[in-house]
């Protein structure tokens, strides 16, 4: 593929979006980032991971009336070796990279306050809160559970957190630099590769701003089987970050991880029942926690996201374990969104 020339323009940055089966998305998604791009002088680099859905084509018609609009090819398809295929095509021409997700909705000017925060703390990246929402019944039922402490346990990357210094968040803009100098995403990392880059960014001396400026929207999945492979595939990044970095969970990762162990000790309830009781207790706090949502918020999605949160602890738990212990993998979507 023959690479368009990007022309550099003071502290400037590009926007990447790595994607893979994103028809539904893209296009909406372009045309509200080109406001952005024309603003300041940005080019949109689109990465493919090959798409079999009309994406490809989508922007490749964009193309013929965006010049701002670049469309790569990434073979290995998983979403940390499409930035990094970016980054080191078009890099060394900016200042900074914005990381856009392609299956999420950001508010207006989102690339004009990264920006600005990015400049104004002098940070090396900063990260974004993320909201969740839903459409139909089983994704708005689980967007209430993974905004709730039962689905997401409580983590600082979540809206309504203040502006702090952390050591991770959902990736907006950083500087290429900083990127460059720990050699950008572990492309072994299919899942959790975000987590594992700001360990390294972090142990390097980078700084990780969460700004409260802005934030994006995810569109969770909207069935029960792929939400069960996302977070298998999330279980098995945790897992495999904490081996590489020889790091302990923290307790909010550490709970999930008996999910899995009790569930399968249940299975040797007919031998004796006190075996059901560890996987009994989780599914009656969920089922709880999911009725004081329905009250709280006055909808039977409540229950619902109860439902959803228990297949999100037993998928992470599976996975963790999968990859802790080296037992075949079952295969999972290439990249998270």
């Amino acid at each position: 593929m023959e690479f368009q020339r990007i022309e550099p323009r003071g502290r400037s940055a590009m926007i990447v979006i790595p994607c893979l089966n994103e028809a539904s998305y893209i296009g909406g998604l372009i045309e509200k980032l080109n406001k952005d791009a024309l603003r300041f002088g940005m080019k949109i680099v689109v990465v493919d991971g090959g798409s079999s859905d009309g994406t490809k084509e989508i922007v490749s018609n964009m193309l013929e009336h965006n010049d701002r609009l670049i469309l790569m090819h990434n073979r290995k398809r998983v979403q940390s070796a499409g930035i990094n295929l970016a980054v080191a095509t078009y890099g060394d021409r900016y200042d900074y990279i914005i990381r856009v997700d392609a299956h999420g909705h950001y508010p207006d000017g989102y690339c004009a306050t990264l920006l600005d925060e990015i400049e104004k703390t002098g940070a090396d990246s900063v990260v974004v809160a993320m909201a969740t929402v839903g459409t139909g019944v089983f994704q708005k039922a689980t967007a209430m559970a993974q905004n709730s402490k039962l689905g997401n346990g409580g983590a600082k990357h979540r809206v309504g957190a203040s502006g702090h210094w952390t050591d991770h968040g959902h990736h907006a803009i950083m500087t290429v630099s900083a990127f460059q100098h720990i050699h950008g995403y572990d492309e072994t990392f299919a899942h959790n590769e975000d987590a594992e880059f700001d360990c390294r960014l972090s142990a390097a001396g980078y700084r990780i701003w969460m700004t409260e400026k802005t934030h994006m929207v995810y569109f969770p999945r909207s069935a029960a089987w792929p939400l069960f492979c996302q977070y298998l595939g999330y279980g098995r990044g945790r897992a495999k970050n904490l081996a590489k970095h020889k790091m302990i969970p923290k307790i909010r990762q550490a709970i999930p991880l008996f999910v899995m162990p009790a569930v399968v000790m249940a299975l040797f309830a007919t031998i004796h029942w006190l075996a059901a009781v560890p996987a009994g207790l989780w599914f009656g706090v969920c089922l709880s926690y999911g009725l004081w949502l329905s009250l709280r918020e006055r909808s039977l999605y409540g229950l619902l996201a109860a439902l959803s949160a228990m297949i999100m602890h037993l998928a992470w738990s599976t996975g963790f374990w999968l990859q802790l212990t080296g037992i075949s993998q079952v295969p999972v979507p290439d990249y998270e969104q």
